[in-house]
């Protein structure tokens, strides 16, 4: 981007050009903006516009309907239309890949270090892995010390494609990260057509992939149904204490509601306890609770750990930063039986769905 200053198309003010959102042109004339906000007011200004695709007629609202590539400016009525002009077809002989939730409604359970580690465990395993975040929090970024300026967010707005937002992070091991952008993506999904699937189509093309391990944030969003219409399977991390089952009956209840509604089949593939210390009553007790109901869905325990909590602080996994600790031993126990589900799910072709909720 160039140095000079520029003068806001929406506000006159100066600015300097630094991202790629600040420019726009159509036909002979360029428009520029000294903030996603000036950006978003030009968008969103009341006009009519003709659907490149079907020719409909529409008002310009959001952010997906409209795309710019080398001074061409095409529109669009809906998302699939988008898709229908942007979007190759699926690849021949493309990959199965195993696309795996981390969710939990309760927040501090350790679903971003659950994350980051099964992906990072994945991908020392050799499978090639990708770890999407779906938190605005911005997690992943934060503890694989990672940046973009195509993150997630922009990907729900329809304003990159998926394969703009693929970060390299080591072999094996890809990531689309996030930021407050999908805080805002997230309001503008409340009014998109067919909302609870636009991630799953916006990720139609990307199977290279043995694993897609998707990061979620603590709630049951929108953004979450998105991930699970995405994903085939759940994997919940549950922190070792007496609210050990209260995400949890909400997560299944959340389950039955996609698989009946939605009519989209997603599994629980196991639940993770975490934060586990045996010196403590309410561990053990949490351990036998989860048992009691998830039976052999319950994987051995992440006991806690100081170097788990350090890892994100040198911007590593548990794996490179401390691949002899106790957390390192935990997590390649769970990559271990995460292969082994997946690979058994996959041989029955349809996962076991959980519908019913446990007991207090």
């Amino acid at each position: 981007m160039s140095n000079a200053l520029q003068a806001c198309t929406v506000c006159a003010s100066p600015f300097e050009l630094r991202f790629g959102y600040q420019i726009l042109k159509s036909g002979d004339s360029t428009s520029y903006f000294c903030s996603q906000n000036c950006n978003t007011r030009h968008l969103f200004a009341a006009e009519r516009k003709t659907c490149c695709v079907c020719s409909a007629s529409f008002d310009l609202e959001f952010a997906y309907q409209q795309n710019a590539n080398d001074g061409l400016v095409r529109y669009f009525c809906t998302s699939e239309c988008r898709h229908k002009l942007t979007t190759p077809p699926p690849r021949a002989g493309a990959k199965a890949t195993h696309r795996i939730a981390v969710l939990n409604q309760k927040g501090g359970v350790g679903k971003t270090t659950t994350s980051v580690n099964v992906a990072a465990g994945l991908a020392e395993a050799g499978f090639k892995t990708l770890l999407v975040d779906l938190d605005a929090q911005g997690n992943v970024a934060v503890s694989l010390g990672l940046k973009s300026p195509r993150t997630v967010g922009d990907l729900i707005l329809g304003t990159v494609e998926a394969s703009e937002c693929i970060l390299n992070v080591s072999p094996n091991l890809d990531a689309m990260i996030s930021n407050r952008t999908l805080a805002h993506a997230e309001v503008q999904l409340i009014n998109m057509k067919d909302r609870h699937k636009i991630l799953a189509m916006r990720m139609r093309n990307i199977t290279q992939y043995d694993y897609v391990v998707i990061d979620c944030g603590p709630s049951l969003s929108v953004l979450n149904q998105n991930a699970l219409t995405y994903a085939q399977h759940i994997l919940i991390p549950v922190s070792c204490d007496f609210l050990a089952l209260v995400g949890v009956r909400e997560i299944l209840q959340t389950l039955k509601q996609v698989n009946e509604l939605l009519m989209h089949p997603v599994s629980i593939l196991a639940v993770v306890p975490t934060l586990f210390d045996s010196r403590t009553r309410s561990s053990v007790e949490a351990i036998q609770t989860l048992q009691a109901y998830f039976k052999d869905r319950v994987l051995p325990p992440i006991r806690v750990n100081t170097r788990l909590k350090e890892a994100p602080s040198m911007k590593k996994s548990i794996f490179e930063f401390a691949p002899d600790s106790h957390g390192a031993e935990d997590y390649r126990v769970i990559v271990k039986r995460v292969i082994e589900l997946c690979a058994a799910e996959a041989a029955k072709g349809e996962g076991e769905v959980l519908r019913e909720q446990p007991s207090a």
